[in-house]
């Protein structure tokens, strides 16, 4: 049995607020009887050697937390602070495994910009990831979702080009399901046959279309996914929000 919790979108930049909500729900993660916690993107929100400071205390955790970066994120400093390497502009990508599965967590960012893209070089690497572990079961990790949410804000800085993706995915079947973060909303759907499981947002919650108000909801609490992956390989989600304390059950 395999538990592990996925957050995204924590947006630290200094101010009191962000880090609050970020804070509030690692320690409530901390209590619970967890494999791993993923953070799929937008850890900072400018990009900022600081907010990258910042986060190293604000993620550290009696987990291991594994992290990629979102559109908001900068390469270089997000290596330097976070992954202690050398700073460079190559994608982030990285492989864990953890509790009998492997965690490819890719970088989907494109430098500059809000959409998604994975260059030839991440699926490069994630076919030799996912082709040297077939007998494991791999989750893909990466910030932007690969279709459309019907939410027309999101969905017009979606991850494109992802059918090159599925024809990775189809040469391996172990993969149980598709991570990502952007949304700042929580969402179940489909992926070149997979799950594609969508973590709400930290910082806020987007309102679909129809709701009213603003497009953000910065009073909506701070959610988490809890990901299960048991003895027979069924994947179960349960969302929940993060209202505050602490727990010691999921």
């Amino acid at each position: 049995m395999l538990t592990f919790a996925q957050l995204s979108d924590i947006h630290l930049d200094g101010g009191e607020r962000a880090r609050e909500r970020a804070h509030r729900v690692m320690r409530h993660l901390d209590g619970l009887p967890l494999d791993a916690v993923l953070v799929t993107g937008d850890i900072a929100d400018h990009g900022a050697p600081a907010e990258y400071e910042e986060a190293r205390e604000v993620l550290r955790s009696p987990h291991p937390v594994l992290t990629c970066p979102g559109n908001h994120d900068k390469r270089e400093p997000f290596r330097k602070a976070l992954l202690g390497e050398d700073p460079s502009g190559e994608p982030v990508d990285r492989v864990h495994e953890i509790g009998g599965a492997v965690f490819a967590m890719c970088d989907s960012s494109v430098p500059g910009e809000d959409h998604g893209f994975l260059s030839d070089e991440t699926l490069g690497w994630l076919d030799g990831v996912l082709g040297d572990r077939p007998d494991v079961p791999a989750f893909v990790c990466f910030h932007h979702p690969p279709v459309t949410l019907g939410v027309p804000y999101v969905d017009g800085i979606r991850l494109f080009g992802e059918d090159r993706l599925a024809a990775v995915l189809a040469r391996h079947p172990q993969v149980a399901a598709v991570l990502s973060g952007h949304a700042h909303t929580a969402a179940a759907t489909t992926f070149a046959g997979r799950p594609l499981l969508v973590a709400p947002g930290v910082v806020s919650t987007i309102r679909l279309p129809g709701q009213d108000g603003a497009v953000a909801d910065y009073e909506a609490p701070p959610g988490v996914a809890f990901h299960t992956l048991d003895d027979e390989r069924r994947l179960t989600t349960h969302y929940r929000p993060i209202i505050g304390g602490s727990s010691t059950s999921a």
